[in-house]
């Protein structure tokens, strides 16, 4: 650690440091623009000039480093002077169209040209003018004038996504930020672009020219998508939804959102959406009332169970769904009588219940890993954020290693890799484990051959101090997923690492910890889909899209009596009976457990739209219609309480004994038929699949080009 003195306080900072990092640790604010504390230093824009003393000319404070005993003084006549001449550079060129602007209000020049900027303009010569460009659906590029040249852009996709698809060409003047071959950004974190970009030259096309700044109320809210469990802003204007951002928090998503957490709001404003109760009578649907509809399923079900028995009911649950629905869910199936409640869709296998299965590590530490190996994931695809910290890892050395069916590109460097189809995965991984055995002078748990690639991973492994083996969602819905978690767990015993599932869903560890799984005479998911059921419950969730087993499912659940689709959309119409609307996560409070076990409770951020009601408050009516006793509930908060068997309410982290990755399945490397069935970027639920900007990218496009190719339909 050195000392300087800044504006006359002694501030220790360490070695190596930049003044303005000296600055941030003092609580001193330095103007700038192409300074971010997440990227690289630039030093282009010189809006952050300070006077250091002895220095023959003002210093830029974000590239300047610190010497022990420096006196710097950000706010002398000097520094003051230098920030107003680049301020007064920096507008020479700008159209100053603030009025219009969609960065109004919120635009980092505008502020600061209000402090260091001139009150009128010694520049009469022409402006320049810079053509805009179309880069897909998500970013703006149309008011390219107004850009400053800060790279931040550039940086990010560079840095951080892994993709430079932006880049500076040309010189003085003429310089500009394009994507060279006029291509689209399609990076699944590019709308980070949108955030960083200090002036309205990157704005939001789903945004623009909805709302101003100063209209929107601001709550917050966490990601119901992936496992991640990012922390939203979510802007509000007339009980709408109008724009989402990050809520900066560096446990868990940093300053960062996925495109999809960015953008699928659009989704929650679509015509899909369902508003009243509806019955389908004679084939057509009819809209009634909640009463109607309620006694409607309360008095099938009545007559359902005793007709076949409770046994012939059973619930599929969505793992995207609140803590509060699914432990609510799972008390109505045991309240009449059933054990037929499960959230895996998509899996294959359905092993008996070992403990709550999780990331096994905290997501901050996988910055920090030296040494990775990523079994059965498209990582970062499935997993965006997770990937971006991935790939910071990598930028400090660390070694990550796959076992996949695909060579994704994963925007990083992969040390070594072992692309086999998913039948073989078990038996890759026992060749990973002969190699580890053989370096070790250990007994290997099953037959494997020490191939060349195996011994690669072996070494990778055996090295380093902090490492995790990670299985992804394609190793969790696979047909041999006990066995392949039984092999990573001794793999890692004798590596040292980690072992976790990377988690396929918001709230897959807290379906696990409220038990929205069968019971020991309860039918899994699997078996609920081949037809074997006479009332299904299908809680936010559609099972042609949601489940492994596709198309099938439509079939199978047209064979029941009486399904009953409790969804936000219009869902499930050609074998549902009955529709009731549920608020999505915008418009109900609720609870998700994320990969890391950690609990982040939300509240509404708007009211629920038309007849639209809490999934909780449906199903304690139901609850109370059929009779049950213990749904008295008044609150969520009083549905999480009475879940704190499994969760604490008051815990910011579940329990560290109720997570565990521990296997005593008997490992088989014997080939396993069928690929496991996982959900593309753009499909993995209902929100974003309705998400119209998501659906234009290419992305979600070579998505639909490939299912049109297997059904022959023509692209």
């Amino acid at each position: 650690m050195i000392e300087i003195e800044l504006d006359g306080q002694k501030v220790e900072i360490t070695e190596g440091s930049m003044i303005m990092h000296a600055a941030d640790k003092a609580g001193t604010y330095i103007p700038h623009f192409c300074y971010h504390k997440k990227l690289s230093i630039a030093a282009n824009c010189r809006m952050c000039l300070v006077d250091v003393e002895k220095a023959p000319k003002p210093m830029p404070a974000c590239a300047t480093p610190v010497t022990n005993g420096m006196i710097v003084r950000t706010k002398s006549d000097k520094a003051l002077k230098a920030q107003q001449s680049v301020m007064e550079f920096l507008l020479i060129n700008h159209p100053l169209d603030c009025p219009i602007c969609d960065q109004g209000g919120e635009c980092q020049l505008q502020d600061l040209a209000v402090g260091y900027g001139g009150s009128s303009s010694r520049y009469e010569e022409e402006k320049r003018v810079v053509l805009h460009k179309d880069v897909g659906p998500l970013i703006s590029m149309e008011e390219m004038s107004r850009c400053i040249h800060c790279t931040r852009c550039v940086r990010f996709g560079q840095e951080v996504a892994g993709v430079m698809e932006l880049g500076m060409i040309h010189r003085g003047e003429h310089s500009e930020i394009t994507t060279v071959l006029n291509d689209t950004v399609d990076s699944e974190v590019s709308g980070n672009m949108i955030d960083l970009c200090p002036v309205g030259a990157l704005t939001s096309k789903p945004f623009r020219y909805q709302a101003r700044n100063w209209e929107l109320s601001r709550r917050k809210s966490v990601s119901p998508h992936d496992s991640t469990g990012a922390n939203l802003i979510v802007q509000v204007k007339n009980n709408k939804v109008m724009r989402v951002l990050p809520l900066e928090n560096e446990a868990v998503n940093e300053c960062w959102l996925a495109d999809r957490d960015r953008f699928s709001y659009d989704a929650l404003n679509g015509d899909d959406r369902l508003t009243s109760p509806m019955l389908k009578q004679g084939g057509q649907w009819k809209a009634v009332d909640w009463q109607t509809a309620l006694e409607y399923v309360a008095n099938g079900l009545k007559q359902i169970r005793a007709d076949h028995g409770a046994k012939s009911i059973g619930t599929l649950a969505s793992p995207h769904s609140t803590v509060e629905e699914l432990y609510l869910a799972g008390a109505l199936m045991r309240g009449l009588g059933s054990e037929n409640i499960d959230y895996r869709l998509r899996n294959a296998e359905f092993p008996a219940s070992e403990g709550v299965r999780w990331l096994g590590t905290s997501i901050a530490s996988l910055s920090n890993l030296q040494r990775v190996l990523v079994i059965g994931a498209n990582l970062r695809k499935d997993h965006p954020l997770f990937a971006l910290r991935i790939r910071a890892a990598v930028r400090k050395g660390a070694a990550v290693s796959v076992v996949h069916d695909v060579q994704n590109d994963w925007a990083m460097s992969i040390a070594s890799s072992v692309i086999t189809p998913a039948a073989q995965w078990a038996q890759a991984l026992a060749d990973v484990a002969a190699a580890v055995a053989a370096e070790k002078g250990a007994s290997a748990p099953a037959q494997g051959n020490a191939t060349d690639a195996a011994k690669a991973i072996a070494k990778s492994l055996l090295g380093g101090e902090r490492k995790a083996i990670l299985l992804g969602n394609a190793a969790a819905h696979h047909a041999n997923a006990s066995g392949l978690l039984a092999l990573a767990n001794w793999i890692g015993a004798q590596t040292g690492a980690t072992v976790g599932f990377l988690t396929e869903a918001a709230n897959t560890v807290g379906a696990q910890l409220v038990g929205a799984t069968p019971g020991a005479n309860g039918l899994n998911a699997g078996q609920m889909l081949s037809g074997s059921l006479k009332a299904v419950i299908l809680l936010n969730n559609e099972p042609e899209f949601d489940s492994a087993a596709g198309k099938k499912a439509a079939g199978a659940l047209g064979q029941a009596e009486m399904v009953v689709t409790l969804s936000p959309f219009k869902a499930n119409l050609e074998f549902s009976d009955v529709l009731l609307p549920i608020a999505p996560f915008s418009e109900t409070p609720g609870t998700f457990v994320n990969a890391e076990g950690r609990v982040q409770s939300f509240h509404a951020v708007v009211k629920p739209l038309g007849e639209t009601r809490p999934a909780w408050k449906v199903l304690r009516v139901l609850a109370n219609l059929l009779g049950l006793p213990g749904f008295a509930y008044e609150s969520a908060q009083e549905v999480l309480v009475a879940a704190r068997g499994a969760l604490d309410a008051q815990a910011t982290h579940v329990q560290g004994e109720k997570l565990n990755n521990a296997s005593t399945a008997a490992i088989d490397v014997s080939a396993q038929a069928g690929k496991p069935i996982t959900a593309s970027i753009y499909q993995l639920d209902g929100i974003v699949r309705r998400a119209p900007s998501l659906q234009l990218t290419a992305d979600a496009r070579s998505v639909q080009a490939r299912e049109q190719a297997s059904e022959g339909v023509p692209a």
